[in-house]
C-alpha cells in the first residue's frame, strides 16, 4: 500500500512538473518576440480584387455590355463579350482599362467604370485569426485596420485564450514575429495594447495551459 501511494505521488510530481515546464516555455518563447509596433509606416493603399469579390461593371453609352459578375475562385471575370479575363490582384482603375483594351476590339473608344460592391480581397491580404478565437476566420483587409477592430470582427477571444501570450505573423515583413496583448486590451479595456495591423497578417491566439 506504501508503494502504491508513494508511486501516485511521485506521478503527481512529474505532472507538476510537465506544466511547469510547459508553462516556462510557453513564457519563453513569447519573450522572444519584440513588441508589435503601434503604428505601422504610412502609405497609399489601393484596395486590391480577390477571389469573392463582386464587381459592377459599366461601359458608358452601352447598357447591354454593362454587369456585374462576381469574381471566379480561379481570380477571373467573364463579361460580354470577354472571355476569361484575369481581375485578381489588381485595382478596380486597372482592371477598368484593361476590360476597355478588351472591349476596343468590338466597340469604338469605350469607357469603362470598375466599381467593387462586395469585399473579400486577395488571400495575400486578408488578416488570418487562428486559435483561441471566439470566431477563426479569415477577414478582408481595411485601411488603419487595427487589432482591436480584428478582435470585434472574430468575437474576441475564448475562455481557455492565453491572450496576452498571442502574436502577430507579419508575412509583409518576412514572417517576423511580434508579440501582443491581447488579454489586457479585451478583457482590461488597456487601449494601450492597440495596435495597426498590416495586410497579409497572422493573428495566432494560443491557449492557456491553467
Amino acid at each position: 500500500m506504501s508503494c502504491l501511494i508513494v508511486l501516485r505521488i511521485t506521478n503527481i510530481y512529474r505532472v507538476v512538473a510537465l506544466f511547469c515546464a510547459l508553462a516556462t516555455v510557453a513564457c519563453t518563447t513569447a519573450a522572444r518576440y519584440p513588441a508589435a509596433p503601434v503604428t505601422v509606416a504610412a502609405h497609399e493603399y489601393n484596395y486590391l480584387i480577390g477571389p469573392g469579390d463582386n464587381i459592377n461593371i459599366i461601359v458608358w453609352r452601352n447598357p447591354d455590355l454593362s454587369t456585374s459578375v462576381p469574381v471566379r475562385p480561379d481570380g477571373k471575370i467573364t463579361v460580354p463579350l470577354v472571355e476569361d479575363l484575369p481581375a485578381i490582384g489588381k485595382d478596380p482603375s486597372t482592371l477598368a482599362r484593361d476590360i476597355e483594351s478588351a472591349l476596343s476590339k468590338y466597340i469604338r473608344d469605350p469607357v469603362v467604370t470598375v466599381i467593387v460592391t462586395n469585399f473579400v480581397g486577395p488571400y495575400s491580404e486578408q488578416i488570418r485569426v487562428i486559435g483561441e478565437a471566439a470566431k477563426p476566420q479569415a477577414l478582408p483587409y481595411r485601411q488603419n485596420m487595427t487589432l482591436l477592430d480584428v478582435m470585434i470582427a472574430v468575437g474576441g477571444i475564448t475562455e481557455y485564450a492565453a491572450g496576452n501570450r498571442a502574436s502577430i505573423l507579419r508575412t509583409s515583413e518576412g514572417n517576423k514575429l511580434y508579440s501582443v496583448r491581447l488579454a489586457d486590451l479585451i478583457r482590461d479595456g488597456d487601449i494601450s495594447a492597440n495596435v495597426y495591423v498590416k495586410p497579409g497578417d497572422v493573428i495566432v491566439i494560443p491557449q492557456s495551459w491553467f
